[in-house]
């Protein structure tokens, strides 16, 4: 078992109940992958996919990615954000976040936590989220570990594929 420890500058959407619309418009469901890429988030906050660096961290606020189940953890994954911290997160929105391989945590109060900008460090055996930039930290909920093993192996599939389930 090796940790998952992740670190980087952060991106704060403290508003609940954003869901998968914003996150995925209809009005780019279906097109190119780097289509929709450049649609996230564009009704709430346009030209925000320009600023983002690979390897940065969203933090969010409650029941983040509820709605259908459209493909926003690959699109986010895609786009460069390396871990997805939350108040809550929506059950469906979580488990896409394994299956495509995009560590995320449930970390109640992390919005109150961090700026926009701060760098964190997510420690997802133990759920501990530490800001960087200010010494402060919050305890959220550890990720399971068989949850971890399929984030490590890089999604459901490869780890279906390694175990030789698929093909």
């Amino acid at each position: 078992m090796t940790e998952l420890i992740v670190e980087g500058r952060t991106w704060v959407f403290p508003e609940p109940n954003i869901n998968t619309d914003l996150i995925n418009p209809q009005t780019v469901f279906g097109k190119p992958l780097r289509e929709q890429v450049k649609a996230i988030f564009s009704a709430n906050r346009p030209g925000w996919v320009d600023l983002v660096r690979e390897g940065d961290i969203l933090i969010a606020g409650k029941n983040f990615g509820t709605g259908s189940s459209r493909p926003g953890a690959m699109l986010f994954k895609e786009l460069g954000i390396r871990a997805i911290v939350a108040e809550s997160i929506n059950g469906l929105f979580y488990r896409n976040c394994v299956n495509y391989a995009l560590p995320a945590l449930e970390c109640p109060g992390v919005t109150n936590l961090v700026c926009e900008g701060d760098v964190v460090r997510v420690h997802f055996h133990s759920g501990v989220v530490e800001n960087v930039t200010t010494g402060e930290s919050a305890a959220g909920q550890a990720v399971p570990e068989f949850l971890l093993g399929i984030v490590r192996a890089g999604g459901i599939l490869p780890q279906l594929r390694e175990k030789g389930y698929i093909r």
